[in-house]
């Protein structure tokens, strides 16, 4: 029996700036550290960098009719910082100019532009002067947020401010593994916080301009399950998983404040590093960082099933960034002891179980633990898969039983009472997978890289079924 979504649930599809405008260097945009990360050797799977990716650039009003033809309510996209103020110096008007278009092209087509601050580009000069280390690219964020505002906030009324601050922290300056590709948990630890402190900085100022925006952040987020929930030391690895992947940054945004019992675990390990890293805060930052919301944006893909015990066969699961095998550092600065733990789940293309079930739970508990009063939106969710394409057809049939599952699942949470307002499928297009390059496919919508031509894929036309339904 078809379960139905609330008249007002949005549906939409998400993308990111660097993983598909290509254009890297053209009207005055100036390197990124993904522009910069991408070209060390063995950095990216290929040596594959985003320098045209999508060419969403050039091809944006194509792609919002593909939208459009999807039935998508709202386009969740990200700009970057390094088009809009290139090297973090002054606004470049004709990246600006690049983001009007695309929003009055969405609007145009009654599509609700959904605007990203930061998806992980940096400008590689700011990198250069100490990255998200520094205190000072606190302040070089809120200038670009406010240049990004005065061009679109007239049109823009949905606002993030970052994306996944676990990813460009602990997984880009503690693990390496993404730009720009740093080895350090002290860094880890100043990236969080000066990210977080930038985000409440951002909200500030920005509710300050126009108390009509809808301003939020988007956490990716995992469901910590223990293997045996009667083992005190499998209790504790998926303790200290949820504290590492969650509450480090849930607990700062909604309550003002870190962790403790994962504070002393990293500081059993390197005490140095919490040290600096506690030096770094300042009176008054806490206060800043949980500044009120209007939105939470939750990213879910999968969930952990974790033992403190090493697995007798040798067999284990993988964390949340999927390349372990590349990893020269764990992004969990205090993981000792933390064992992955297979399940027998169907695995996606990035060898993550397939959970749906998994999103339910989460959204239930951050609702009831964390996000009373301020509504959440599923800001991505989605799986890569190897396509095949058959006649002109991608006849994806696991992307769409994924889809269809996880639409099934947030219908699950709003039931039980989790106030969720809208899912956006990551990702609207196939595009440049980070440390993968272009060797997973996520898109419900096809990207041929060699000509550009977009085929809108099994999965796109079962979310548009969905979409028009508005049931699954």
């Amino acid at each position: 029996m078809p379960r139905s979504l609330p008249q007002d649930f949005l549906f939409g599809a998400a993308t990111a700036a660097y993983q598909i405008e290509g254009a890297a260097f053209e009207d005055g945009r100036t390197s990124s550290i993904w522009d910069a990360f991408a070209r060390i050797p063995g950095a990216v799977l290929g040596g594959d960098t985003g320098d045209v990716a999508c060419d969403h650039y050039h091809r944006y009003r194509e792609d919002v009719g593909v939208m459009r033809g999807l039935g998508l309510q709202a386009y969740r996209f990200s700009t970057s910082w390094s088009r809009v103020r290139p090297d973090g110096g002054a606004p470049n008007p004709a990246g600006l100019d690049f983001y009007r278009r695309l929003v009055d092209e969405l609007l145009e087509n009654g599509i609700v532009p959904w605007l990203t601050l930061y998806h992980w580009d940096m400008p590689q000069a700011l990198e250069e002067r100490g990255g998200w280390t520094s205190r000072d690219t606190v302040d070089r964020f809120v200038e670009y947020a406010l240049t990004v505002h005065d061009a679109l906030g007239d049109r823009v009324r949905d606002w993030t401010t970052l994306n996944e601050p676990w990813c460009s922290s602990f997984l880009s300056y503690t693990a390496g593994v993404h730009a720009p590709g740093r080895y350090s948990v002290e860094d880890g630890l100043l990236a969080a916080h000066h990210l977080l402190l930038a985000h409440g900085r951002t909200v500030q100022e920005l509710r300050s301009r126009d108390a009509d925006l809808s301003l939020g952040i988007t956490l990716n987020l995992t469901v910590a399950d223990a293997a045996d929930p009667d083992d005190p030391a499998d209790r504790d690895a998926a303790r200290r998983i949820d504290g590492q992947f969650n509450r480090w940054f849930l607990d700062p945004v909604f309550r003002g404040e870190y962790p403790a019992d994962i504070v002393r675990d990293i500081a059993a390990v390197d005490a140095d590093a919490v040290a600096h890293w506690q030096a770094a805060i300042r009176p008054g930052d806490l206060d800043t960082i949980r500044t009120p919301l209007d939105a939470l944006g939750v990213n879910y893909y999968h969930g952990e099933l974790l033992s403190g015990h090493p697995q007798g066969d040798g067999t284990e699961g993988t964390p949340h960034d999927g390349v372990q095998e590349r990893r020269a550092a764990s992004p969990f600065p205090a993981d000792g002891g933390v064992h992955w733990v297979e399940r027998g789940l169907p695995r996606t293309g990035m060898d993550w179980e397939v959970q749906p079930e998994g999103l339910t739970r989460l959204l239930t508990r951050v609702a009831s633990d964390y996000a009373d009063g301020v509504p959440i939106y599923v800001t991505e969710n989605g799986a890569a898969y190897d396509d095949v394409v058959v006649d002109g057809r991608v006849h994806d049939v696991e992307r769409s039983a994924f889809v269809r599952d996880h639409v099934a699942a947030v219908a699950d949470a709003i039931e039980q009472g989790a106030d969720v307002r809208g899912y956006f499928a990551w990702s609207l297009l196939d595009n440049y997978e980070w440390s993968w390059g272009y060797g997973k496919r996520f898109g419900i919508v096809r990207v041929d890289y060699d000509t550009q031509e977009r085929t809108v894929k099994d999965s796109g036309l079962e979310y548009a079924r969905i979409i028009a339904a508005r049931a699954v």
